[in-house]
């Protein structure tokens, strides 16, 4: 009967869903607030067929009303109604209207939506001046080219952000790019009846002065003159650009025209527009708080957004050139002084061969698949070994197999089951000697293995030695992740901690030791769920160098599909959490102590917590970019990140004595690899926060591992299936 999982992930799944797609709204409202709004200026010609618009329209004047049947005012004479379009703005909105206060004039400003969500002081300005505020959609866009969603849409947001603004409605509306009615197209003539049917009055235009242009000051004082006495709708600008032409010439016009006896007003005074403003109500208040909000919360998270990816490209940068820059440096120190940890000297240590004798510690349930390769690897080793073999109460043939190998060394030790930690401390209880090694039961080594990983026990300020880790099962895609992945990261990773003295890790697969170190932290603690890297830890906090000898190779089984995967990354990324967490106080000591503190486990938190954390964000951003921003420069920058992550890679593999071949996978973990790792990273947090405590999950064996007379180093990545019919055979 299959056991029911300690923690079911539901919970988690929906809360990063519900983030994901918050985040993905934000976006989206961001997108189409900010980046599809048209960009061209008022006046501009819109070409199109003019048929569908009626001839009262054409020839009529440049109020326009719909509602309760076609009907259009001219505006009186010697009157000129002043109108503003395309702010507010911080810039120029607050020169134009002391302009007008030093005249006495009054003007109607048509405000963007967006503009007026992100300044609404100015919107309250405008009209607390004696101004009025007209509706001038929500982001700029041609109304008539927009379908019938879109129309309706912009304008009552376009309405609803002045209410939210001012705490009145409005009923005038000015279409973006019209101009005057003989100019007005079909496209224009389905805007003014969207904004009819929508209750709203427009405004078109009789007089451009063409500030849009930018022509010079004389040039717009001269297109807004009113050439006789006939009333006129004057276009200027309060937005969309530099304005200072717009307000040097509205400083000489407003003079000459009251010179003139000229009158100079709103647009509703002008015509005798009633109720084109009243207090809005409640309801209409409450709607356009809520659009107003979610276009600032969008704006909010955006600039939140544009941090995290601010921050991610930092790290990604700086791990990228610091950990080549310390490989560089760990590799010139390696040959410089072979046989000795790399890191500070605190110890005058003698450069001599190591050649004490090591007992090489196998914990092993249901091993049956590998244990024969492992154990026999082990045992041929040049170094003198005792080979202890730990069964944590295997169902299956675990230890009979290594007994009847009959190897000189080998001994199995039976235990009823009580995981790994457990197993390994029976083990240290009946070793024989000081130098021990601790291996899982799906690793093989390589014939010198043991006896380059303990030379760095020559230093006696050394407690425990990482070996390097390889990859066995590297065929298939999946396989050559998870080979780049050690390569490049856990292997980069190591000869970085290496130097800075601070290991967090030295894995199971491949570990040495001193009984000494494992006795005075109180052996392998069952705390956490990554007993390596909690043991790793400890042994630091006492006192003692961890080290990393690369040349140390040992070649174990990774999971085969993705579940498996998922799995083992779970439990490491859960362990590791509760190491970091456990360990905690490192931060505020000194020595050994205080660099895992300070600089691993910041590196831990900053890489593989916080980084992993973010990738979500710059995933969907990415999206974001791809729909609303320049999609090729956003390419062009993911491709330089690409760049970048293969050359260090290919430095790694180099360093490692690999072939690159398996770099033309590294697109596709970018995009498939990677998002499976940041997923088990979040889950891995949210179990943490929930304070729930994880099963241990084990991995599944293939029997890929090659024997020992096969060689690990130069044997072909193996199929699982075909390797099993091998060892069947």
């Amino acid at each position: 009967m299959s056991r029911r999982p300690a923690v079911r992930p539901t919970a988690h799944w929906i809360a990063l869903s519900a983030v994901v797609l918050f985040l993905v709204a934000v976006l989206v409202v961001q997108g189409y607030v900010q980046h599809l709004g048209g960009s061209a200026a008022d006046g501009a010609a819109q070409p199109g067929s003019a048929a569908a618009v009626p001839s009262a329209v054409a020839h009529g004047g440049p109020v326009v009303a719909t509602r309760k049947g076609l009907r259009t005012l001219a505006p009186p004479s010697r009157t000129v109604a002043l109108t503003f379009d395309d702010g507010p703005d911080p810039r120029w909105t607050p020169e134009i209207l002391k302009v007008l206060s030093a005249y006495g004039a009054h003007a109607t400003f048509f405000q963007i939506g967006q503009q007026a969500i992100a300044h609404p002081d100015l919107a309250r300005a405008v009209v607390a001046a004696g101004s009025e505020v007209g509706v001038h959609t929500l982001t700029h866009v041609n109304l008539g080219s927009a379908p019938t969603w879109r129309q309706q849409l912009e304008l009552t947001a376009g309405e609803q952000a002045l209410i939210d603004a001012t705490g009145s409605t409005t009923g005038l509306f000015r279409p973006p790019y019209s101009s005057t009615n003989a100019a007005l197209g079909d496209a224009g003539w389905q805007a003014i009846r969207a904004a009819g049917a929508d209750g709203l009055v427009t405004v078109l235009t009789t007089q451009d002065s063409e500030d849009w242009r930018r022509p010079g000051v004389d040039a717009i004082l001269h297109n807004a003159t009113p050439q006789g006495d006939a009333g006129q709708v004057l276009l200027m600008h309060d937005g969309g650009g530099d304005r200072s032409e717009t307000v040097a010439a509205l400083k000489r016009l407003l003079p000459a025209l009251a010179a003139r006896g000229i009158r100079v007003t709103t647009v509703s005074d002008a015509f005798g527009l009633a109720q084109t403003s009243r207090p809005a109500t409640f309801g209409e208040r409450a709607a356009a708080a809520v659009t107003a909000g979610a276009v600032r919360v969008s704006d909010g998270v955006v600039v939140a957004v544009e941090i995290a990816l601010l921050i991610s490209g930092i790290l990604v940068l700086l791990r990228s050139v610091l950990v080549v820059i310390v490989a560089a440096r760990h590799v010139r120190l390696s040959r410089r002084r072979p046989g000795r940890p790399v890191g500070r000297a605190r110890t005058t240590a003698v450069a001599h061969t190591v050649t004490d004798p090591v007992t090489v510690i196998v914990p092993a349930y249901n091993e049956a698949a590998g244990i024969e390769a492992a154990v026999r690897s082990i045992a041929a080793s040049t170094h003198p070994v005792e080979v202890i073999v730990v069964d944590d109460g295997s169902t299956d043939d675990t230890a009979g197999i290594v007994e009847r190998l009959g190897l000189d060394g080998v001994r199995v030790l039976r235990r009823s089951n009580g995981g790994k930690p457990a197993a390994l401390n029976t083990g240290i209880a009946a070793a024989s000697h000081e130098l021990i090694v601790m291996v899982d039961g799906d690793t093989v080594f390589e014939p010198d293995t043991v006896a380059r990983l303990v030379q760095s026990f020559a230093d006696p300020a050394v407690g425990a030695i990482s070996g390097n880790t390889k990859v066995v099962n590297r065929g298939g895609v999946l396989g050559r992740w998870q080979h780049i992945e050690y390569v490049v990261g856990f292997n980069l990773d190591r000869r970085l901690f290496d130097l800075a003295e601070c290991m967090p890790t030295v894995p199971g697969a491949i570990g040495a030791f001193r009984r000494s170190a494992l006795a005075g932290v109180g052996g392998v603690s069952d705390d956490t769920l990554a007993e390596d890297t909690d043991l790793t830890m400890a042994i630091l906090r006492d006192g003692w160098r961890v080290v990393y000898r690369e040349d140390a190779r040992a070649w174990t089984e990774v999971p085969a599909d993705l579940g498996a995967l998922w799995k083992q990354r779970y439990r490491w990324c859960y362990g590791t959490l509760q190491a970091m967490w456990k360990h905690r106080g490192a931060v505020l000591q000194g020595g050994s102590a205080g660099r895992l503190g300070r600089r691993g486990l910041t590196y831990l938190l900053l890489l593989q917590v916080l980084l992993p954390l973010l990738a979500p964000v710059v995933d969907v951003f990415a999206l974001y970019g791809i729909l609303f921003l320049d999609p090729v420069r956003v390419l062009g920058l993911w491709l330089f990140f690409l760049v970048v992550q293969t050359a260090v890679a290919a430095y790694a593999f180099r360093l490692d004595g690999e072939r690159i071949g398996p770099l033309w996978t590294l697109p596709l973990q970018q995009i498939v690899y990677r998002q499976l790792m940041y997923l088990v990273v979040i889950q891995s947090v949210f179990t943490a926060i929930a304070g729930r405590r994880l099963r241990w999950q084990r991995m599944q064996r293939y029997g890929t591992l090659p024997m020992a007379d096969e060689g690990p180093a130069s044997a072909a990545p193996a199929d699982p299936a075909s390797a099993s019919a091998r060892r069947a055979g």
